[in-house]
């Protein structure tokens, strides 16, 4: 392994000088990684996320990732995930697309484990013409699945989001799974000004002996396991280990918030909010919101920005207290079922404001005029 000292994360977040480079999001990924004291990474190649993990694989030959190993599928990746967390590893996987949804059992698994799992999303269409293209609609399926979802706008963002991830997943009071999602190629393919830290420093390992459920080594009695399983038995006290344990799992995703916040500064980033036209959206609809606002400045109108970086735990409360005054709230997103506008229509007092779109789908770019003539209607 190549000799890295540890550091506190505030340190590596916060304070260590960082170093401007331009590389692609995949490639930030790769940055990330290797200062994250990863102790195994599993893979399973898919487009757009196939390069990454290729690159944490380099990683592994380089000496900064200790175990690493292509898996026979996307089902068998994350099941071998679980082990190894449940194990006492820090572990790292990443998938995308239809990936997602083939391994989409496991992921509510890993949440129900308490495995505090770290996984890439690199999201595309899962549609049928196949299309590798950019598309969020995957996210939609992981919102109900226990995992904390964090969802980048920038290759900035995802080097950020991933590091602090391993931070937030691993405290005793979370200790869930956490997502980081980014929008295939627009982020993962393109290049842009990424600062890093320095190499030559990595985060502190993670301790399994704080875990809220005891790690199964060879140290411990594998508690996990029961030999006779509540889910063989219908009655009164199997209904209510479930129930009582899918709550813990909400409650441990609503005590990572003021995690999220030491650590990202928040759910939420506002640029404008008192203006009477919000535009409220994630990933890299926030570039291009920004863009299509900076046009109708130009024209003489008025619009603020609501930039979301956490899917779950959602920012209900901040939502409501931001869209009180506004007349129109805008929403534009890459997918066809408008996910997020769902989300922000359950919390916002009058939903009726709530503008679903633009929408683009199936690969297709979202210019920022789109946006712009959503923010001229909204004036008029």
């Amino acid at each position: 392994m190549i000799e890295q000292k540890i550091v506190e994360p505030e340190y590596l977040f916060f304070q260590a000088d960082r170093e401007e480079v331009f590389i692609t999001g995949s490639e930030a990924l790769k940055e990330a990684i290797k200062r994250a004291n990863v102790d195994m990474a599993i893979s399973y190649p898919i487009t757009p996320q196939s390069e990454s993990m290729h690159l944490v694989g380099d990683l592994y030959v380089e000496g900064y990732v200790r175990e690493y190993f292509r898996g026979e599928n996307e089902f068998a990746v994350m099941s071998a995930v679980a082990g190894a967390s449940m194990g006492g590893v820090r572990v790292f996987t990443a998938t995308g697309g239809p990936g997602t949804l083939r391994a989409f059992e496991i992921f509510p698994a890993w949440a129900g484990a308490r495995v505090p799992v770290v996984c890439a999303f690199m999201t595309r269409g899962v549609n049928s013409p196949l299309s590798i293209q950019p598309d969020t609609i995957e996210m939609a399926f992981m919102l109900h699945t226990g995992i904390v979802m964090f969802h980048a706008e920038t290759a900035q963002d995802l080097y950020d989001m991933l590091l602090k991830a391993f931070v937030i997943a691993e405290k005793p009071d979370v200790h869930i799974p956490v997502g980081v999602f980014a929008d295939g190629f627009f982020v993962t393919h393109t290049r842009e000004k990424v600062k890093i830290d320095p190499a030559e420093i990595k985060l502190p390992p993670y301790n399994p002996y704080s875990s809220p459920v005891p790690v199964m080594d060879m140290e411990n009695v594998p508690v996990r396991h029961m030999r006779d399983p509540f889910v063989m038995k219908s009655n009164f006290i199997s209904y209510a280990a479930h129930a009582s344990w899918q709550q813990e799992i909400l409650a441990a995703a609503e005590r990572a918030r003021k995690h999220i916040h030491k650590y990202l500064g928040g759910l939420v980033e506002t640029e404008n909010e008192e203006a009477e036209i919000l535009i409220i959206a994630s990933g890299t609809a926030v570039s291009q919101s920004r863009e299509a606002i900076a046009l109708a400045c130009q024209e003489g109108l008025n619009a603020g920005l609501v930039k979301i970086k956490s899917i779950r735990p959602f920012p209900e409360e901040e939502i409501r207290k931001l869209t009180q005054k506004a007349k129109a709230v805008i929403v534009p997103e890459f997918n066809r079922v408008g996910w997020l506008c769902k989300e922000i229509k359950s919390v916002v007092e009058d939903n009726t404001k709530v503008v679903g779109g633009p929408r683009v789908f199936g690969g297709m770019t979202m210019p920022p005029h789109l946006i712009l003539a959503e923010i001229r209607r909204c004036s008029q």
